[in-house]
């Protein structure tokens, strides 16, 4: 249909593509071809191992018919419809969804395109619920590239486009062990302890910021590119009750925790805490095609039963986008894919550990389900990153060159390097992919300290 030969990819996009986070002049982009599975090839059939789901997203694996054949279906249906006009996909997509969210509470479905306006809405919508202003949200998080997704994420790329950007956001600690704030000269302390002081450092915020002025506490269930943080025992919990105590929405963006990718179909649930406005995306679709959501309790989406929600998006619930969300849902249980991520969890988290055993480059590793980092040091007493923050290195750019020339696809965040496979991964392609790690490691641990 579209005629280009091989050698031609990569020129022409880089004649007329604007590459976002990405200086225009050093891109260099893998010309891919095709993809199935838990693999994908370039224009000269090197087959990669996708480590990290392409953007995080994939999560039934490339190329799956089942889905293709669903969105062909709709495109034969109808390809469009306008966002008043009501659709059989539509009403089948929002029940698939309102459905699977924690003990299926969070009944109303607002679609999106994406995560970052998932979040976006997430916002506006607690605002107007609420009365409120304030948006409290981590400093170790990120939410999505639009004004207002961008102002609620903590991390650098928020500091880049300073100060045009949503006012309101109000960052506090992530409860981050390996590097925490309050614990340096305390490593040991019980996890129960530690949880209590991150709790007791977010509510003092909030009293600072007077209760009656926040709308909501909007967090990633577990921190994705910012360090797989994994909540501590207790901590979700306790969110959920300060919010409660003060009257304040709890908003879970599980774009990329969500759908599996922890072993459970949502990141929150392995704390048994139901929020009261989930976000998600990524994995909504497995990325085969546009979408987000907003899922809501049912009083909170009354709050416009007789009041306009002054908001809207040309293509929100788009037919073939919302076809491939079923399909993909139907996907996830037929497979049994949340389950597998959960079973394969084990293997992840001891590949991980034999790995830090081994390199003494590899400062600490974390995982929950199939949603893993390591962190690399040059020393593991000090906890020296082996890239500084917001940074990279000469050393991260080796490891991850000779990741991709072995045909292993990372995704390397400053000093970490995040294992984020498709979710239908077997445990010999897991270890597939570990035995390109361990000999790149050898790499970094030239520059460690022993």
């Amino acid at each position: 249909m579209f005629e280009l030969p091989d050698d031609q990819i990569v020129p022409l996009s880089k004649e007329h593509v604007f590459w976002t986070w990405s200086a225009q002049a050093k891109v260099n982009p893998i010309p891919v071809k095709r993809a199935k599975g838990v693999y994908f090839w370039d224009i000269n059939e090197k087959r990669y191992l996708d480590f990290n789901s392409m953007t995080m997203c994939v999560n039934i694996g490339h190329g799956d018919q089942r889905v293709i054949e669903a969105m062909k279906a709709q495109l034969d249906e109808i390809p469009y419809a306008a966002p008043g006009m009501a659709t059989k996909i539509r009403a089948i997509a929002s029940k698939a969804v309102a459905d699977v969210t924690p003990g299926g509470k969070l009944s109303k479905i607002l679609f999106t395109l994406g995560g970052a306006d998932a979040n976006e809405n997430a916002i506006k919508i607690a605002r107007a619920h609420t009365g409120r202003h304030k948006i409290l949200s981590r400093y170790r998080s990120y939410h999505g590239a639009t004004a207002g997704a961008m102002a609620a994420t903590g991390d650098p790329r928020r500091v880049s486009w300073e100060p045009n950007l949503m006012p309101g956001v109000v960052h506090f600690l992530d409860p981050y062990r390996y590097r925490s704030t309050f614990h340096r000269t305390n490593p040991d302390i019980s996890e129960a302890d530690f949880s209590r002081d991150y709790l007791n450092h977010l509510e003092e915020i909030i009293l600072y910021e007077g209760p009656q002025s926040i709308a909501a506490i909007l967090m990633e269930s577990v921190t994705g590119t910012n360090g797989i943080i994994i909540p501590p025992a207790g901590f979700m919990q306790g969110v959920r009750a300060l919010c409660d105590q003060y009257g304040i929405l709890m908003i879970a963006d599980e774009v990329m925790a969500g759908f599996g990718r922890t072993g459970k179909w949502f990141a929150i649930e392995n704390w048994d805490v139901v929020p009261d406005i989930m976000t998600m995306a990524k994995g909504l679709t497995s990325a085969y095609a546009p979408l987000g959501a907003v899922a809501m309790k049912p009083e909170i989406a009354a709050t416009f039963d007789n009041q306009v929600f002054e908001s809207g998006l040309t293509y929100t619930s788009h037919p073939v986008s919302l076809a491939a969300a079923v399909a993909n849902i139907a996907v996830m249980k037929q497979d049994r894919i949340v389950e597998n991520a959960a079973a394969l969890g084990p293997v992840l988290h001891k590949l991980l550990t034999d790995l830090g055993e081994s390199h003494p480059s590899v400062g600490d590793v974390r995982s929950i389900g199939l949603f893993g980092i390591i962190e690399v040091v040059k020393d593991r007493k000090t906890k020296q990153p082996m890239a500084p923050w917001n940074g990279n290195s000469p050393e991260m750019t080796a490891l991850r060159k000779y990741c991709l020339d072995q045909g292993l696809f990372v995704y390397t965040h400053w000093h970490t390097i995040l294992i984020i496979p498709p979710l239908i991964i077997t445990e010999d392609q897991l270890k597939e992919g570990f035995a390109i790690l361990d000999k790149a490691l050898e790499l970094t641990d030239k520059a460690a300290s022993r």
